[in-house]
């Protein structure tokens, strides 16, 4: 043990230090925060306030009201009931349209809005004019305020107010599984995972899959390179072989978690900046409504998930005598991994389908795709806590195979062995 913890110990300072990792750490961190900002850095570029207007620094729009006096008194009215809006009209009272332009290019107002009367219409034409570009959400909101109103003009009093208050409310479609859980009541519907949720579970598929594969070529790699530099033979003379295949799983392990800490401090130290909280509250998403179980089992299935590939990659390193041959030894574990990723990923949006269900107890798949079903909040406790078992128990399985195939690959050079020829040298060995 106290052997295991060395070279446990030396795997991790020696992959620490070298430059690749303090490269691709800086680099991965700095395209991270580049990626959460890129929503603030358009705001920016689309001038400022305008573009990105808040109740706290709304967006002033004066009202020409020459000639629609009726509408725009229901449109201010009609704004002032909605409280807090990321934009704001100002009454005109006398000013021409020349004034309410003079106004908008000294920066007292953003605009104007102007009402045309336009022929057979009974309702006016409306033209905003701004010295620069009014976003989108803006737009949409003015003309969800001149629709009501336009209502509110066209039929008059023939409709009572909460008839017309009917008519504007849009109609909302519940969707309900007729599926039940085992206290009976409905399952949550398909698609019900949050937006936070579902970016969450999306980034944690992404990065249990290229950290594992990282890792796992890294662990290949180097137990590779020392057999092909015949350094294995010195190494094996003073530890044994498991102690060496675990410690270096286990330091390779402590790096990865590393770098998985880094990327986590970006993140939460990105999306608690002040703009960013902003973005996510325009997009209806709080980082408070992150379903922690999801981290949770996220972390769990991501540290067995490593395990049971880190095991079968040192395996195949241990049966490759060149580097040159790793990349083609390895490429069945790669297939696996990129099947895992897929089935999650393309799944992500129907987390009850059958083949999603079906890959939740293949241990192979299962930390990507119950992640799914855990995230959409339709995975029941029995189901979470079997793939769990299933998964420890493959990981205690091929871990036996793996340990005997690394102390009888790690001394067979030339060619790879054939499934026979190690067979034959593992009889001979006993855990």
């Amino acid at each position: 043990m106290n052997k295991m913890g060395t070279i446990t110990g030396f795997t991790f300072k020696n992959k620490v230090k070298t430059k690749s990792f303090m490269v691709t750490t800086i680099v991965l961190a700095l395209l991270i925060s580049i990626g959460l900002n890129v929503p603030y850095f358009i705001t920016l570029f689309n001038g400022g306030p305008i573009g990105g207007a808040s109740s706290s620094n709304p967006v002033n729009i004066g009202l020409l009201s020459t000639g629609q006096p009726e509408v725009s008194e229901k449109l201010e009215s009609f704004s002032a009931a909605q409280g807090d809006q990321a934009y704001r009209f100002i009454t005109s009272g006398d000013k021409d349209e020349a004034a309410l332009a003079a106004d908008a290019e000294a920066g007292l107002t953003d605009g104007y809005l102007k009402f045309e009367t336009v022929a057979g219409q009974e309702f006016p034409q409306p033209i905003l004019y701004s010295a620069e570009d009014v976003s989108p959400q803006i737009i949409a909101s003015i003309e969800a305020a001149l629709q009501s109103v336009k209502l509110d003009v066209v039929v008059k009093d023939v409709l009572t107010a909460e008839q017309k208050e009917l008519i504007t409310t849009p109609v909302k479609l519940t969707e309900q599984s007729l599926s039940t859980d085992e206290s009976g009541a409905d399952t949550e519907s398909e698609g019900a995972m949050s937006p936070i949720n579902y970016i969450v579970v999306y980034l944690l598929i992404i990065l249990l899959f290229t950290s594992t594969m990282m890792t796992g070529n890294m662990i290949a790699s180097e137990i590779t390179a020392e057999k092909s530099s015949r350094i294995m033979e010195i190494l094996i003379t003073s530890v044994s072989p498991l102690s060496q295949m675990f410690g270096k799983i286990i330091g390779i392990f402590m790096v990865g978690m590393l770098q998985i800490g880094i990327f986590g401090a970006v993140v939460a130290g990105n999306i608690l900046l002040p703009h960013n909280r902003a973005v996510l509250g325009d997009f209806n998403m709080n980082v408070s409504d992150v379903n922690i179980a999801v981290i949770v089992y996220g972390l769990i299935f991501y540290i067995l998930g490593y395990f049971l590939y880190a095991v079968l990659f040192a395996a195949i390193g241990s049966m490759v005598s060149r580097t040159e041959e790793l990349g083609q030894a390895v490429l069945p574990i790669t297939m696996l991994s990129l099947v895992s990723f897929y089935i999650a990923i393309f799944s992500i949006a129907t987390p009850n389908i059958l083949l999603l269900k079906i890959a939740s107890f293949i241990p192979f798949t299962s930390p990507t795709a119950i992640l799914v079903r855990i995230g959409a909040g339709v995975a029941p406790t029995w189901e979470i806590l079997t793939s769990l078992a299933i998964l420890i128990v493959s990981i205690i399985i091929f871990g036996w195979l793996a340990a005997k195939i690394y102390r009888t690959g790690v001394l067979m050079y030339g060619k790879r062995p054939t499934f026979k020829e190690l067979f034959k040298a593992m009889k001979a060995y006993k855990i």
